[in-house]
């Protein structure tokens, strides 16, 4: 059974937890258009501790393991809610990958149409499943306790709106095509009944496409019989 978008948003629920709301939104939207792309994601990491931070540090230095991070606690923008990693959820809802293939840079082109800036485009120490949204600030302004500005947020927000405010003004426009599709599958041309009493559907020439609906040659017979 296909997994459903609702079921691929709470495997990452939990990892959502303590990221900065408009960092939040973002990742809730790349799920979503993942999704919509034929790639749903699982989130792997959002905040982390400073002790989480230091532990993963450790990691193929002085513990077991390979070397996944170059920051120490409190010099990574996981530990200030503004970063998220990623990987692709698998068909069984349980088993992840981390192939950089073509669904992958599906991903990495949904992100940063989003406004993220993504670990692999780094110079150094490329990070594959990383990505931030940092607001302008750097993690030293983080660590001293600055906040992003409300014109940081603001401009991050439009970009993250920005593909729904298109989609809504192209649905409106199909929506508005639709109405005329259909009410001009509606139209016919002069019944019967109004050509017996009016001579012709043009009215003689008046009328240059005469074809309305039941209701519009009904109105219009009435006019011309008020106006005789």
């Amino acid at each position: 059974m296909a997994l459903t978008l609702d079921q691929v948003k709470a495997k990452s629920a939990s990892k959502l937890t303590g990221l900065h709301p408009v960092m939040r939104q973002a990742t809730e939207r790349l799920i979503e258009r993942s999704f919509a792309r034929g790639v749903p994601i699982l989130i792997t990491q959002g905040l982390r501790t400073i002790a989480e931070q230091d532990a993963l540090y450790a990691q193929g230095r002085n513990k077991p393991g390979q070397i996944v991070t170059k920051a120490k606690g409190g010099y990574s923008n996981h530990n200030f809610g503004v970063a998220i990693d990623f990987a692709l959820l698998q068909p069984d809802g349980k088993s992840v990958s981390w192939t950089v293939g073509k669904e992958w840079m599906v991903v990495v082109e949904i992100a940063k149409s989003l406004g993220f800036e993504w670990g692999g485009d780094w110079r150094s120490f490329k990070d594959m499943p990383h990505f931030e949204m940092c607001f302008g600030l750097t993690t030293a302004q983080y660590r001293a306790g600055r906040k992003p500005s409300g014109i940081a947020l603001a401009k991050a927000i439009s970009v993250i709106n920005k593909e729904d405010d298109v989609m809504k003004e192209e649905l409106a426009k199909l929506t508005k095509r639709v109405g005329e599709l259909e009410a001009a599958a509606k139209r016919i041309p002069a019944p019967k009944w109004f050509v017996a009493e009016f001579g012709s559907g043009d009215l003689g020439g008046v009328i240059s496409e005469p074809a309305f609906t039941v209701e519009g040659w009904r109105t219009l017979a009435v006019g011309l019989r008020v106006s005789k």
